[in-house]
């Protein structure tokens, strides 16, 4: 508390800032301070869109040599344990609370215990003793962060997140997947599987419910087919395109974090909806 005040004190405070310091001051744990940026190391994160099916196929080798990082349910694909990536990110609660009732999520679980080489797990702060519980005996490392969605003037909020206290609005995980890797010192990240497409297909049906077909670069099974349908009763669409808005402006937040620090974002997801970074292919080699 008497480091947010001191922070308080030195910049110019508007609402927006306020809440920003009521929120960490409620909410996270103790931040991990940004690691110095190193120009040359670069990472890879790998998305779970439609498009990462294609980067699988033409780009292996790449992936299989350079730094990686899987998201969510990637852990179950079939590619998962030949890619074997660096560091793996989990952030939605319904990772670490449905471990009984989801058999998608078990699995999940079952799957990284079973990583044969080192792998680092990023997980929110307030979920470690969980993760810690679920992986237990697996090779895995732990890593943590803080979700706290930050907003408001921006000198105030880079402090913040450089602090590791929070991030802009999480609304994804690649949001936080982004986040992560900026503070552990990448200079340049590479985003595949990136597609952020939902707004492709929205629809409404005759009884006015909202549809949403959320595809990914594996086979969604029945039963997580019908969990995001779930999930999606009872919103309406001004309630997730207001989601939407929210993601995307996030990105922007991002990308002027990362060029404060003088790290580089580039977008190599084919068609991807995100507008915020630079688009560059992947690295030949």
């Amino acid at each position: 508390m008497q480091m947010l005040e001191k922070i308080a004190k030195g910049t110019g405070l508007f609402a927006s800032d306020a809440a920003s310091l009521l929120k960490v001051a409620l909410l996270s744990r103790r931040g991990r301070k940004a690691a110095p940026v190193t120009p040359d190391r670069e990472l890879i994160i790998m998305g779970n869109g439609p498009s990462l099916r294609q980067t699988l196929d033409t780009r292996m080798p790449l992936l299989k040599s350079r730094e990686t990082m899987a998201v969510n349910f990637a852990a179950n694909a079939p590619e998962f344990r030949e890619l074997s990536p660096d560091h793996y990110i989990l952030a939605d609660p319904h990772f670490f609370d449905a471990t009984e009732s989801d058999p998608n999520v078990r699995r999940l679980w079952v799957n990284l215990r079973a990583v044969e080489e080192p792998m680092t797990l990023h997980v929110p702060a307030a979920r470690l003793a969980q993760a810690k519980q679920l992986a237990e005996g697996s090779l895995l490392k732990f890593s943590t962060f803080n979700l706290t969605p930050l907003e408001g003037h921006g000198t105030l909020c880079r402090l913040l997140m450089r602090r590791g206290l929070g991030m802009p609005r999480p609304r994804n995980v690649l949001i936080a997947a982004i986040m992560v890797a900026l503070n552990m010192g990448y200079g340049r990240l590479y985003l595949v599987g990136a597609d952020h497409s939902w707004s492709r297909t929205l629809s409404v049906d005759d009884k006015n419910r909202v549809l949403s077909v959320q595809p990914h670069f594996y086979s969604d099974n029945p039963a997580e087919l019908d969990r995001v349908a779930a999930e999606y009763a009872g919103y309406h669409l001004h309630d997730i395109l207001g989601s939407l808005t929210v993601a995307f402006r996030s990105y922007f937040a991002i990308k002027d974090y990362a060029a404060a620090r003088g790290q580089e974002i580039l977008n190599a997801t084919p068609g991807s909806m995100i507008d915020a970074f630079e688009r560059q292919p992947l690295p030949e080699r």
